[in-house]
């Protein structure tokens, strides 16, 4: 939760919000919300409630006094859930209050938010409860919406995964163009492990292998901390698994779904990471609407 906080406290957040409010209003001379302004002045106020269509998992809503603030800091309102809760069809999960203008405003742009962020959570809920049982952990990659990646990654562990990095600078993962363009494993972990010395740097290194003789070759270097195990079939995970024996991490990645996830689990991997979680999770379906 600290580093939500952490986010909307910060310049890049306060960025974001007001670009998505610019790419809806439009700036400069023609801008504002016309189809409101033609039916509606500042003195009418009304009152609005935003409603699940459908089950899941809230993500967003910690967004929503942010959102509200920038549009009209005289909106205001009460929240019955908070982010992570599961939430159910037809449940009211917010009533706000204020000049309908502003309503109507901030509508499209706080739906935009907590229905992606929603269905993040709620698909990575799906999946770890599929593992549940098994010493496996659910990880998020680096496949997020441009400009969205503490936002998409504070979904997923809403809805129970692990956030395996924040982006390049944190981690180490020699991938596989990593290797080829090195000349081999060996050859990239001599180049990494003098570049990590020579800045006085601390970072975890993963390999991602794609075949057995990779696991056997990634278990003679001392500084891996984990393998990945790209594309494998659950027998070849099997055969990884008592190979590397847990002295190294394991991590099964690539063609992992809703439906197998719980077979690559019991090979015995430790973590299994799925792009999907946020490259592509389906909006949940919310909606936010005049209350009488």
């Amino acid at each position: 939760m600290k580093q939500i906080i952490e986010y909307l406290q910060g310049e890049e957040w306060n960025n974001h919000l007001t670009s998505a409010i610019q790419e809806d209003f439009g700036s400069g001379i023609g801008s504002g919300d016309h189809s409101s302004l033609a039916c509606f002045d500042k003195n009418e106020f009304g009152t609005a409630k935003l409603k699940a269509k459908e089950n899941g998992i809230i993500a967003g809503l910690s967004l929503v006094p942010y959102i509200f603030k920038a549009i009209d800091p005289t909106i205001s309102w009460k929240q019955f859930v908070v982010d992570g809760d599961e939430i159910s069809n037809g449940q009211i999960l917010l009533t706000a209050t204020g000049p309908v203008l502003s309503l109507l405003g901030a509508e499209r742009i706080m739906l935009n938010y907590t229905q992606r962020l929603s269905g993040v959570a709620t698909l990575t809920k799906k999946m770890t409860k599929q593992i549940e049982g098994t010493h496996c952990k659910l990880l998020d990659t680096r496949k997020t919406t441009p400009g969205w990646r503490h936002l998409e990654k504070y979904a997923v562990r809403l809805g129970g995964g692990l956030n395996h990095r924040m982006g390049l600078h944190d981690y180490i993962m020699l991938k596989d163009n990593h290797i080829d363009y090195c000349g081999g494993i060996k050859e990239a972990l001599v180049k990494t492990s003098k570049y990590l010395q020579n800045k006085n740097f601390l970072r975890e290194i993963e390999v991602e292998v794609r075949t057995i003789d990779e696991v056997k070759e990634a278990m003679n270097e001392k500084n891996i901390n984990r393998i990945m195990l790209d594309n494998f079939s659950t027998k070849m995970c099997f055969e990884a698994v008592k190979i590397i024996n847990g002295i190294k991490e394991t991590e099964a990645s690539g063609g992992i779904t809703e439906d197998n996830i719980k077979e690559y689990a019991l090979t015995g991997v430790d973590f299994i990471s799925v792009g999907a979680l946020t490259h592509s999770s389906k909006n949940l379906d919310l909606n936010f609407k005049a209350d009488f």
